[in-house]
C-alpha cells in the first residue's frame, strides 16, 4: 500500500501534463482573440504550479488577487468573502478546462456503445425529463450549462473533491452562464459566471468574489449511479454526448489512484481535517436547516438503509453495489466498486415511511411495499409509486469538512 501512495502523485502529475498539453492550443487562440501576447509557459513552471503547497506557505497576498487574475478576469477583485491566500492556481488557465456550453445528446443505445455498465453517471430529473451526465466527460469539462424540463441547470464536477453538484443557474432572474477560473480553495473547482465573472465554490454554490459574492445557487438533487441502473430506470432518458467540439481521452481517467485511502489530497491547503475519517473516505452530504449530517460510505456498505431527520427534514438514505469510482484506476470502468447512494423523503401523499433491508430487499414497514434504490415501489399497495429525491451530495470527506466543520458523522445505532 505504501508503494502505492508514494507513486500516486507522480502519475497524477505526469497525467495530469498530458491533459494540459492538450489544451494549450486552445487557451493561445482565446489568449490571441483577447489580444494577449502569447507568453510561453515551460513543464517545469506547470509542474511547480502543481505542487502540494503546505498550509504555512502563502502564494498571494490577503490584499492582491491571485496572481495572474486580472489578467484574466474583468472580476471586481474588491469584492471578496474569503482570503485570497486560500485560493491556488490549479495550472491551467481561465476556461483552460472548457466547459461544454453547446451540450448535445444521445439516446441510451447509442451512448450503451461507449459506456461501461458500472461506469457513474449523473442523473438529473426534472418535471418528468431524464438526463444522464457521464462522469468520463465531466471528468475533463467539469462544466456543463444546460436547460433541463426548462430549468437552466449546471452540472458540475471536481475531481479532486469528487463532487457532482447540479445548481440552478438563476440568479435575481438572470440566468448565468459557468466557466471553469483554473483556481482552487480547498482543492476545490472555483467557478465565475460569464455575466459578471464574479467567482463561484462549487462545493456550496456561494459567491466567494466579485459582485455576486454573497449569493448562493440553488441545488438540485443529482444522484451518481452507475449507467446500468440509469438505463433500466430510464429506458427513454437523454444521455450527454462525446460530441462536445474538443478531443479528449474519454473514459480514461488522469487522476489514476487518487481515492487511494492512504493518499493525501492533491493541492489542499486548508483546515486540518477531522480525525473520525479518512481524508478520502467517501460521503453523502445532506444540509438542511442548518445541521448537517455525513454518511460514509464504508458504514452505508453495511447497513443500506438508513432512517433519519436532518433539520425538519424526514430522510431516508439507500445504498446499493454496482458503482466504479472515477477516481481509482486509469480507465473509469475498472474502477473498483465503491457503490451509490441516495436520499429520499420519507413523506408520501403525507404518509411518514419507515425503510428496512429485508432478505436484500427495501421494504417500508408501513404498508409491506418493496422498492429499488432509485426510490421506485416495486411492489405491494404502493407499486408503482416514487419517493422524492432529496439534495444529497457526494464527497471525499477532507472537502466537506473543510466547508462545513460542524459537520456530525452518522454512526448506525448499537441496539
Amino acid at each position: 500500500m505504501k508503494n502505492k501512495m508514494i507513486l500516486v502523485l507522480p502519475i497524477l502529475l505526469i497525467l495530469f501534463l498530458a491533459a494540459c498539453t492538450s489544451q494549450k492550443e486552445e487557451i493561445l487562440i482565446e489568449d490571441q482573440a483577447n489580444g494577449v501576447e502569447p507568453t510561453e509557459t515551460s513543464e517545469s513552471e506547470i509542474v511547480e504550479k502543481r505542487e502540494i503547497v503546505t498550509p504555512t506557505q502563502n502564494l498571494f497576498d490577503n490584499s492582491s488577487p491571485p496572481t495572474g487574475a486580472e489578467r484574466e478576469f474583468t472580476t471586481d477583485f474588491s469584492i471578496s468573502a474569503v482570503p485570497f491566500n486560500e485560493i491556488l492556481s490549479g495550472g491551467p488557465s481561465k476556461d483552460g478546462i472548457p466547459p461544454i456550453d453547446n451540450p448535445q445528446f444521445t439516446s441510451i443505445e447509442a451512448a450503451d456503445q461507449w459506456l461501461d455498465p458500472r461506469e457513474p453517471v449523473i442523473l438529473v430529473s426534472i418535471d418528468q425529463a431524464v438526463k444522464a451526465y457521464p462522469i468520463q466527460i465531466l471528468m475533463w469539462h467539469e462544466i456543463v450549462n444546460d436547460t433541463l424540463g426548462d430549468i437552466p441547470i449546471v452540472v458540475s464536477f471536481c475531481p479532486l473533491c469528487n463532487t457532482a453538484i447540479v445548481f440552478e443557474r438563476t440568479i435575481d432572474g438572470e440566468v448565468l452562464d459557468f466557466g471553469t477560473t483554473g483556481r482552487l480553495r480547498f482543492s476545490n473547482l472555483i467557478m465565475y459566471d460569464r455575466q459578471t465573472e464574479s467567482w463561484w465554490q462549487q462545493a456550496t454554490g456561494e459567491g466567494i468574489v466579485g459582485t455576486l459574492t454573497g449569493n448562493k445557487l440553488s441545488l438540485l438533487p443529482g444522484a451518481m449511479i452507475a449507467w446500468e441502473d440509469f438505463k433500466n430506470a430510464h429506458p427513454d432518458g437523454l444521455v450527454l454526448s462525446r460530441e462536445t467540439g474538443h478531443n479528449r481521452p474519454y473514459g480514461t481517467n488522469p487522476y489514476a489512484g487518487y481515492d487511494d485511502v492512504d493518499n493525501i489530497p492533491f493541492l489542499y491547503r486548508g483546515p486540518e481535517t477531522p480525525g473520525e475519517l479518512s481524508p478520502v473516505d467517501r460521503i453523502l452530504a445532506l444540509d438542511f436547516d442548518g445541521e448537517t449530517v455525513a454518511y460514509p460510505y464504508r458504514v452505508l456498505a453495511d447497513v443500506r438503509v438508513v432512517n433519519d431527520r436532518v433539520g425538519n427534514q424526514d430522510v431516508v438514505i439507500f445504498w446499493a453495489p454496482g458503482t466504479a469510482s472515477a477516481l481509482d484506476a486509469q480507465f473509469i470502468s475498472d474502477g473498483q466498486d465503491v457503490g451509490s447512494a441516495i436520499a429520499f423523503s420519507r413523506i408520501l401523499d403525507g404518509q411518514e415511511l419507515t425503510f428496512q433491508l429485508d432478505d436484500d430487499r427495501i421494504v417500508d414497514e408501513e404498508t409491506g411495499s418493496t422498492w429499488d434504490f432509485l426510490g421506485h415501489a416495486l411492489s405491494g399497495p404502493l407499486e408503482g409509486e416514487q419517493l422524492e429525491e432529496v439534495v444529497g451530495v457526494n464527497y471525499l470527506w477532507f472537502a466537506w469538512a473543510a466547508f462545513k466543520p460542524e459537520t456530525q458523522i452518522y454512526q448506525p445505532s448499537s441496539e
